[in-house]
């Protein structure tokens, strides 16, 4: 999906750090700056402290540019989605899913990166960066108003040095039906209870799909959603639900704690950034079982490795218990994918499972296999595989023919699906 469309030209970025002032003792300049400010108390300054002073006005009177927040205004600006950041090479971008270097950006040096990044990290999140190697962050700037620009920033060490890559996450939460997604998912987001997981690989738009999903119950019905995310991504503004967002790092420890208080919080809808580990997913599974309505993310590429990955997590003798929990608990799964279309963006290629008796039955008698076959056939429950919704998308005209063969799973079905 694009950003942001351009609204300047950005040109020659340069970025810098600011330097420490040099030291230096009072002159005229300075008790012009500060003595109206202190009157008489200017007097009984001694010399370092005059100079103290002054240095310190200046810099609120004279603040040096952000090097960051200069890139990232390039960024939306040339109407990316993401911003890579490494040292030794120039700032890169991506634009509708194509890689290319930032236009009017040079190099930038191992402490360069150094001093951009961790400025807008704090001492406890530069503490978890040198421990651990990378961490996940928001960054916003522009206020709190309509103008505020946020975007999650995965900052970590590469080579000797700190790298990035960040997303720009849209100020505004998309409604479903602007996503291009089918129409089921919108089922997804009028379940009471049951487990709903939403794959792809990273930058497929998962978020953004999750966030249409909880603000569309946040819109339409009374509950009471907790969302854990590592970063928060979209904000949401209470309307009909309450809605708590809870920040791993920041307001809880892990997504296992945040889940296990969750249920003791009374809630209707509880969102998981994504799975990342066993005993999440079975607070997960258990808390879908007794009547809350569950959504997740997970990184996988289709419906039925998404469920395989899920059961593959836990040990060999416990795989039994937990196909039957999820062939209980499961609601849907969506796939998704975003390709560039004939109008120069992005379109969703997707696969979506429902969790038909015969979907369900499958799981537990671990014939997940047989899963692409339910799938295919069982279009008038909503579901559909990869090859396809490609299919469909060449026929609507949206996608090319070579774009779409390219991203099929199976290349002779996908020929053989849009003959039809």
């Amino acid at each position: 999906m694009g950003i942001l469309s351009a609204t300047a030209v950005v040109p020659d970025i340069r970025v810098e750090s600011r330097p420490a002032n040099p030291q230096k003792g009072p002159d005229s300049t300075d008790r012009q700056r500060v003595e109206p400010k202190l009157g008489n108390d200017w007097q009984a300054l001694d010399a370092d402290s005059r100079a103290f002073l002054a240095d310190a006005l200046s810099a609120d009177e004279d603040p040096a540019p952000d090097g960051l927040i200069k890139l990232l205004q390039a960024a939306v600006s040339a109407d990316a989605s993401d911003l890579h950041l490494s040292s030794g090479v120039a700032p890169h971008i991506r634009v509708r899913g194509e890689l290319r270097p930032l236009a009017g950006t040079a190099a930038i040096s191992a402490g360069e990166m150094e001093s951009i990044l961790r400025a807008h990290l704090s001492p406890r999140q530069q503490e978890t960066l040198s421990s651990r190697g990378d961490l996940d962050t928001a960054i916003s700037f522009g206020g709190d108003g309509p103008d505020q620009l946020r975007f999650r920033a995965s900052v970590f060490h590469q080579s000797g040095s700190l790298a990035a890559a960040i997303r720009l996450v849209p100020s505004d939460i998309p409604e479903l039906d602007d996503l291009g997604l089918p129409q089921v998912v919108n089922r997804f987001a009028e379940l009471t209870s049951g487990l709903v997981l939403v794959t792809g690989p990273t930058g497929c738009g998962k978020s953004t799909t999750l966030a249409s999903m909880i603000e569309q119950i946040n819109v339409s019905t009374a509950a009471h959603i907790v969302t854990i995310e590592d970063p928060i991504e979209y904000r949401y503004q209470c309307k009909r639900s309450v809605v708590q967002q809870r920040e791993v790092g920041t307001d809880t420890d892990s997504y296992l704690s945040a889940l296990r208080a969750a249920l003791r919080q009374d809630p209707d809808v509880i969102l998981i950034g994504e799975l990342r580990d066993l005993d999440t997913i079975r607070v997960a599974l258990t808390a879908a079982e007794t009547g809350h309505v569950v959504f997740a993310t997970l990184h996988s590429s289709n419906a039925t490795s998404a469920i395989t990955r899920v059961i593959d997590v836990f040990p060999g003798d416990q795989q039994n218990q937990i196909r039957s929990q999820l062939a209980l608990s499961i609601e849907g799964s969506l796939s998704q994918r975003l390709l560039p279309s004939n109008s120069g963006r992005q379109v969703p290629a997707t696969e979506v499972m429902v969790a038909s008796s015969a979907v369900r039955n499958l799981i537990r008698s671990d014939k997940i296999h047989q899963l692409p076959s339910v799938l295919e056939t069982g279009g008038a429950e909503g579901m559909h595989t990869f090859d396809q919704s490609l299919a469909a998308l060449v026929r609507r005209r949206q996608v090319d023919p070579s774009v779409a063969r390219a991203s099929a799973a199976n290349v002779a079905n996908f020929d053989r699906l849009i003959q039809q």
